[in-house]
């Protein structure tokens, strides 16, 4: 399987297709050939919508754009393209940062979600993202790991005087 099947990619600002909310989902299975007939790639469709939490929104609009959502509903349904090869691997860079505090909610507990059947690496600038939706937490200053640890431990006894001066708002 390609790496780009097992890797999906969401970026800090949503970035629907100029196409329809279907086939916005539809795109990925359609290029890695993972649907053979038109019923399957429907429910790839439909379940990858569901599993972004976002389905029930748009289930009766499928053919209005997706440039057409809020700004929460792009960033869903570009985790629900993301997902829809079923990937290994999720890589969100800042997926939260253009988001308003109830869309950042439904993001977070849709991550929740899906950390329990995928590897979800996020980059965040927030603090209390990273406390709220990561197991385990890297700090980077300049391009170094400073230090990797449980995020519970990590936020409450950070090893290194840098992570520790960063926590505390010192610096950053």
């Amino acid at each position: 399987m390609q790496l780009r099947a097992r890797v999906g990619m969401v970026f800090q600002k949503p970035n629907p297709f100029p196409k329809s909310i279907f086939e916005n989902v539809a795109y990925a299975p359609r290029i890695h050939g993972t649907a053979s007939n038109k019923a399957e790639l429907e429910d790839i469709v439909v379940n990858s919508l569901r599993r972004a939490g976002l389905y029930e929104e748009v289930k009766d609009r499928l053919d209005e754009p997706g440039t057409g959502l809020s700004g929460g509903q792009q960033q869903r349904l570009c985790i629900a393209r993301a997902i829809s090869v079923n990937p290994e691997v999720l890589l969100m860079d800042e997926p939260c940062s253009a988001l308003d505090p109830i869309a950042t909610a439904k993001i977070e507990t849709l991550i929740d979600e899906l950390r329990e059947t995928l590897c979800i690496v996020i980059v965040t600038h927030s603090m209390q993202q990273a406390a709220r939706v990561s197991q385990r937490t890297a700090f980077f200053h300049l391009g170094k790991i400073i230090e990797v640890d449980d995020t519970t431990a990590m936020f409450t006894n950070p090893k290194d005087v840098k992570t520790q001066d960063y926590i505390t708002g010192r610096f950053g």
